[in-house]
């Protein structure tokens, strides 16, 4: 019998951690100043609850209880630390000195935004940004934010801790910033939760074209960030981003192969996401205060309302690109902006402006330009120009559903011409 209760509370401590822990987290770095403390006094706080809440039972605020036995083991463990220095004594004095912080569910959430705003601090280098994020806001292990991002499990850990160092002795302030700043911080945070999509959306290299994982965990950072502050561009990047993943199960084929947008079976798109993008674009836009994040889902969002690739209303897609370029000029975007072009008056188009972009040289490592240009190429006939144009994009592609791919239209044209 007691065997059974111990092993129904380490079940339900398991979920609580899963549940909870992040949320505990956060509070014990604004209560201990240190992420390092405050992952030791965390793990101490969960060691403490299986041992005690068999004979006691699970307490009614189990969050409540874990930030106080958290706060007063890391106290515990500053004390009898052998290494006792004098940045130590300052964190006991604030310890036994602060009162417990309010934990009901306003105030851990304000501790989770603040977490995610220090994680994201502009002082950091954005490869720190993100591998911290990772690892202290959404709970990765440091192995599996080193595989994510295919480096060493070493060299991911340094890069944290180094990102750990930096926060402490640049005293970079664990806050939300003021109403002044907080528009250029908010920048930074959306930004690393779109690069952490983006990586989940499109890796940048390895054997497979998504990272499901990945995109996933951008998704649920979006949406914490849109429930605890809901500014419009917050909204416009979880919009772009559920839009974006919508299209998830029709992007490959079972084994793998890459699917163009124009061939995907919509069927299979998912349609909640869809509605719940959708619903999020249009709150941004009636804001009047949306940027380029809420422009490329108001793209996406047309593309996903289409129910045959031939319906696509491209006039508006290209009215969005223009507004899209005039806010935030990029070579990627004009060449975004060239294939609409493209869909709405035809390849000679097209070319011309993806034409102009490579002669700049702006793009010319980009393995989508030419791949772009040699599929325009081979739309208009000119076989030869379209050949070199995919050798070129083969060269320089490094994921191997698109190296496929492009081997695959390299194929096709030069069996064309024999």
């Amino acid at each position: 019998m007691e065997e059974d209760v111990a092993a129904h509370v380490r079940d339900q401590v398991d979920a609580i951690y899963r549940s909870e822990s992040r949320r505990v987290l956060a509070t014990l770095i604004r209560l201990l100043g240190d992420f390092d403390l405050a992952e030791e006094a965390l793990h101490d706080a969960f060691a403490a609850a299986v041992e005690q809440w068999v004979e006691k039972g699970i307490p009614a605020n189990p969050r409540a209880w874990l930030i106080s036995t958290g706060r007063f083991k890391a106290i515990d463990r500053l004390r009898r630390s052998e290494r006792f220095e004098s940045a130590d004594g300052a964190i006991l004095d604030r310890l036994q000195a602060t009162e417990m912080h309010d934990s009901s569910e306003e105030g851990v959430e304000d501790d989770r935004l603040r977490l995610i705003f220090t994680c994201c601090h502009p002082a950091l280098s954005p490869d720190a940004q993100i591998s911290l994020t990772l690892r202290e806001v959404c709970g990765l292990t440091t192995e599996e934010v080193a595989h994510a991002f295919l480096a060493p499990p070493p060299t991911l850990a340094q890069r944290i801790v180094r990102a750990k160092g930096k926060i402490r002795d640049a005293r970079i302030p664990y806050e939300i910033p003021s109403r002044s700043d907080l528009a250029a911080r908010l920048a930074s945070v959306l930004h690393v939760i779109y690069l952490v999509f983006n990586e989940g959306y499109l890796a940048s290299s390895g054997a497979s074209l998504t990272r499901a994982d990945l995109a996933g965990e951008a998704i649920r950072l979006g949406r914490l960030l849109v429930e605890l502050l809901p500014e419009p561009e917050a909204m416009g990047l979880l919009a772009l981003m559920l839009l974006h993943e919508a299209r998830h199960s029709s992007r490959t084929t079972l084994a793998g192969e890459m699917i163009l947008l124009e061939d995907q079976d919509r069927s299979l798109w998912n349609r909640a996401q869809i509605e719940e993008g959708v619903e999020l674009v249009e709150s941004a836009l009636a804001s009047h205060r949306f940027g380029p994040y809420t422009l490329q889902a108001a793209i996406a969002a047309v593309h996903a309302e289409a129910s045959r690739a031939a319906t696509t209303d491209w006039p508006q897609i290209v009215g969005l690109y223009d507004v899209l370029l005039r806010a935030d000029p990029s070579p990627v975007i004009e060449l975004n902006r060239a294939a609409a072009i493209t869909m709405r008056d035809g390849p000679e188009a097209g070319l011309s402006l993806v034409d102009a972009i490579l002669v700049r040289g702006d793009l010319a490592e980009y393995h989508l330009a030419h791949a772009a240009r040699g599929d325009l190429c081979r739309r208009l006939g000119r076989t030869s120009e379209a050949i070199t144009a995919y050798q070129r994009a083969l060269e320089l592609a490094t994921l191997e559903p698109e190296r496929r791919f492009i081997s695959l239209r390299l194929k096709e044209l030069s069996s064309s011409v024999r």
